[in-house]
């Protein structure tokens, strides 16, 4: 993959005091919530949620892209459970990439932790907790700022790494850079996307000119219009004034569309507009304006699959992947993963102005064989606390195996290594059938084994059981389920 490169912030939130770095905190509990939040005033400027809902509307409606988050998992209306909380970690991490995530949680239990992790979450703090020390943890975790918080100046654009998926992606950066035509990538959450857009951008003749990124998932769906075209005065509630939009601001430059899979479906042709002759309005007026901006759009979704469940518009998927490449995820990456830990380790050791840590082998071997579910975004996560912890020391696998969430990714996951193909065979099925029923599935599955097995066997039902290893009775039963499952009667 590459360090991060210079990507223009979001249109600013209005906060009551814009010189503390904002804090959003969401817990249904009264007491904790105001606790924290007069404990936590002194260095945050912190606004409050009791659920999923309430929080995503303040981060979508009311603007507000928080530094900080501080999360319970147990949320309404499931407070016993996880849930909810796991949900809104994956949310708030798609909608607000820049915010750094701290799970405050009462359910104390290692593999919540591990998998919140993966999701995104930068750390994992257990009920009850010291509210200085929990001051102290945020303003650690956002001292952690080159390539996680406000956007810094790069120190490269170049991809990381050797392994073949990532030098096909650099050569397709490289071939698609100056040309004038969409481009659509495609990539799993934490995969990437954003930088191999900035990347396109930087490797142009367009990289002296503007370079605007806007995420559809973080905004109101009301919204997106006006902000991608602009509005006039008037046009409507609270449009106080006219307003250009992304598209007028970007110039000659690049636009950047991240979760293009996000856009409002009754919005879609007037971007397929833009697309097709630069032709767009403002909100509330008649005037068309005509953009020059060069298009890169990203997701995490699989586009056909939106089409042809009539989320998506096909012209517009059609026309927004002229050129489509693949951000790939890190257990693709081989060891890019031992070069991204390098990278990483290194960065956060000089910000913590300390020498960086190592992995003893056995560790490295676990490293290697982690599938890393968050891809770089929880690699780096990962980096950041071995920092904290172990900085200039030599980390164990014991040390190591508490980071890694071994139910989401760990190096055993469900199948044995040697059951790769299958792996591959279920990834190329899921992504290009819809309406997909794993108990279908697996039905024609047992059906297709069962039927070669007498095949092979000539028919000797006997025979074919020992060749499947079960019992001529469970072979029978199978059959009879089969052949209900079709509305056919079992031949005698």
């Amino acid at each position: 993959m590459m360090a991060r490169s210079t990507r223009p912030l979001p249109r600013p939130a209005l906060s009551e005091n814009t010189e503390k770095p904002s804090l959003l905190i969401v817990d249904d509990d009264p007491l904790i919530v105001d606790t924290l939040s007069y404990f936590l005033a002194r260095d945050f400027a912190v606004r409050a949620a009791a659920n999923r809902p309430e929080a995503l509307a303040l981060v979508r409606d009311g603007g507000m892209s928080p530094a900080l988050a501080l999360i319970d998992l147990g949320l309404p209306p499931a407070p016993h459970r996880p849930d909810e909380g796991f949900s809104l970690v994956a949310e708030l991490t798609a909608i607000s990439p820049a915010t750094q995530l701290v799970i405050l949680s009462g359910q104390n239990d290692e593999s919540n932790a591990r998998h919140a992790r993966a999701l995104g979450a930068a750390e994992f703090v257990v009920k009850p907790a010291d509210p200085e020390y929990l001051r102290r943890l945020l303003l650690r975790v956002m001292s952690y700022r080159g390539e996680t918080g406000a956007e810094p100046k790069p120190e490269r654009t170049e991809l990381i790494g050797s392994s073949p998926s990532t030098e096909k992606l650099r050569t397709q950066l490289r071939q698609y850079a100056n040309s004038p035509f969409p481009v659509l990538i495609e990539g799993e959450s934490g995969s990437g996307k954003e930088l191999a857009a900035s990347a396109l951008h930087h490797l142009s003749d367009r990289r002296d000119k503007p370079y605007l990124a806007l995420n559809c998932a973080a905004i109101s769906p009301n919204l997106v219009e006006p902000t991608l075209f602009g509005h006039a005065k008037g046009a409507f509630t609270g449009a106080a004034g006219a307003r250009a939009g992304y598209f007028e601001e970007a110039a000659e430059g690049t636009l950047f569309l991240d979760e293009i899979g996000e856009l409002p479906l009754d919005l879609q042709p007037k971007l397929l507009r833009v697309l097709e002759n630069g032709e767009y309005q403002r909100v509330g007026e008649t005037q068309t304006r005509v953009s020059r901006a060069r298009v890169i759009a990203a997701t995490n979704r699989d586009l056909k699959n939106e089409v042809r469940a009539g989320r998506f518009r096909g012209d517009l998927y059609h026309r927004l992947s002229v050129f489509a490449v693949y951000a790939p995820p890190l257990r693709e990456m081989g060891d890019d993963r031992l070069t991204l830990l390098d990278h990483f380790r290194r960065l956060y050791a000089r910000q913590a102005d300390q020498a960086p840590f190592m992995l003893s082998p056995e560790a490295q071997a676990l490293w290697r064989a982690y599938q890393f579910p968050g891809n770089v975004r929880e690699l780096r996560n990962i980096v950041i606390r071995l920092t904290t912890k172990y900085g200039g020391q030599t980390v164990s696998a014991a040390d190591l195996e508490p980071e890694l969430d071994a139910e989401g990714g760990g190096a055993a996951g469900l199948l044995p290594s040697g059951d790769k193909a299958l792996v591959e065979l279920a990834l190329r099925q899921l992504g290009e059938t819809a309406g997909f029923s794993l108990d279908d599935t697996l039905r024609r599955w047992e059906a297709a084994y069962i039927e070669a097995a007498r095949q092979l066997t000539g028919g000797n039902i006997s025979q074919a059981a020992k060749l499947l290893g079960v019992n001529r009775t469970t072979l029978y039963n199978r059959m009879d389920a089969v052949a209900h499952g079709r509305g056919e009667a079992r031949e005698p």
